[in-house]
């Protein structure tokens, strides 16, 4: 008969000698399991004596304590050396590089949004925000634009079929301009600011799109005339191009919120198939390109505004930002700057920690 001493060391003898964990369970499943040969030993101990189960009970009990112990000392062992052999075979190779990271990019509009603010805030203006949901009021009315104006159409402007409690009609403004009236009326004179933000308007192609981004100025004080609004438009292009040699042509035009009013026009030359600006336009190999329009703010325009135009005068700027985007990094379809292509936005993207500076270059290398 077997008893629980030689099963124990037999079952000790061969733990000790188990090559590999797989053989190390065969073990336990054949002493330990359930129909293993000591929890067998263990059954039998219900069919002794009182006497027989005192005797045995602590010799069985023992080996199975003894056993188990032992493939828990042999499993442990055996996964160290299995590690060990895995450390010795395997290596990694510190000096190569480690896979790059995906990371986003700020978008071009963005970046263009932030260097306007950092030039601007450089020449005293502040930045000014108002509802994109507008009301004709504020967007056509209090800007001169007559009941009549074209712009006031339903195939250019998106209006909505709700008024507000004034009875206004609402729409998605066509322009940043009804930011400058919020401004005057809430903040007085005098007033340097600039107004970025998406505009609506229902046209679309290569160079327009239903929604684009717009920055329009302001300057409200005594004593303003053109000349300070051309210093201004010039200041701004050469520090945003970062080119000394940029020449302005004013041109006389019409804009119901301004008067007088003037278009301006930019030198530029083509340049590797891309259009350059700088130089003057009347120069050979070059030309003169329309940027943005400006003028003297409108006396009907003050007076809307809750302002003495026989004391306050100012002047008024605007630009599409996507545009000023376009011809400084090199974009040549609108369209694309909405159509959310990861591709796109990784070739014209920039760094996060590219903020614009004036000290560093507005411009950050995209």
């Amino acid at each position: 008969m077997t008893t629980p001493q030689s099963l124990r060391d037999q079952a000790l003898s061969r733990i000790a000698a188990a090559s590999d964990l797989d053989a190390l369970e065969a073990l336990r499943i054949e002493y330990l399991g359930k129909q293993g040969s000591i929890s067998a030993l263990l059954k039998t101990l219900g069919q002794m004596s009182p006497e027989e189960r005192k005797a045995q009970g602590p010799l069985i009990n023992g080996a199975r304590s003894d056993v188990a112990e032992s493939l828990a000392v042999r499993k442990a062992a055996l996964e160290n050396e299995e590690l060990d052999a895995r450390l010795a075979g395997e290596t990694l190779d510190l000096t190569l590089p480690a896979p790059q990271a995906l990371r986003g990019s700020v978008h071009p509009v963005s970046q263009v949004m932030d260097e306007l603010a950092e030039i601007f805030a450089d020449l005293g203006f502040s930045v000014a925000t108002g509802p994109e949901i507008e009301d004709d009021w504020h967007n056509f009315t209090a800007l001169n634009m007559a009941e009549t104006h074209p712009a006031r159409a339903m195939h250019d402007t998106f209006y909505f079929p709700d008024t507000d409690g004034d009875g206004r009609r609402m729409l998605l403004r066509t322009h940043t301009s009804p930011v400058q009236i919020r401004s005057m009326l809430a903040e007085g004179a005098p007033l340097r600011m600039i107004a970025p933000g998406r505009v609506y308007r229902s046209d679309s192609d290569a160079t327009h799109t239903p929604m684009f981004h717009q920055v329009e100025g302001l300057v409200i004080d005594k004593g303003i005339h053109l000349g300070h609004l051309k210093w201004t438009l010039e200041t701004f292009l050469k520090a945003f191009f970062e080119r000394e040699d940029i020449v302005l042509r004013l041109r006389p035009s019409y804009f119901p919120f301004t008067e007088p009013s003037v278009e301006a026009d930019v030198g530029f030359a083509i340049e590797n198939g891309r259009r350059v600006l700088g130089g003057d336009g009347n120069v050979p190999g070059h030309g003169w390109m329309e940027l943005l329009g400006s003028g003297m703010v409108n006396a009907r325009v003050i007076e809307f505004a809750g302002l003495d135009p026989a004391e306050w005068q100012g002047f008024a700027f605007g630009v599409g930002v996507d545009r000023l985007a376009m011809l400084k990094y090199g974009m040549d379809d609108l369209r694309a700057f909405f159509d959310g292509d990861q591709r796109w936005l990784t070739h014209y993207g920039f760094s996060a920690f590219d903020q614009p500076t004036l000290s560093a270059g507005v411009g950050a290398a995209a």
